[in-house]
């Protein structure tokens, strides 16, 4: 799904910030990478989203007005 497409979400350095590197099952920085995916982050904890056609993701919570607006944009 994310093979070759443009993608962000939580990153390594947010998830290690809150302590959870080692109890989450993976990292989605990580994973989304090994899934094919060209991610890229802003800040951390800033808003950071990333549009490839219709698939549009957020980096982290400061992200969801920035993505909704991604998506407002694209259905309008």
């Amino acid at each position: 799904m994310v093979q070759g497409k443009s993608v962000t979400g939580f990153s390594n350095t947010e998830e290690c910030a809150v302590g959870l590197t080692d109890v989450v099952p993976f990292l989605v920085e990580d994973e989304l990478q090994k899934k094919g995916g060209k991610y890229s982050k802003g800040p951390d904890w800033q808003p950071y989203s990333v549009c490839d056609g219709n698939l549009i993701t957020g980096q982290n919570p400061a992200s969801s007005e920035a993505a909704a607006r991604a998506l407002l944009a694209r259905l309008g």
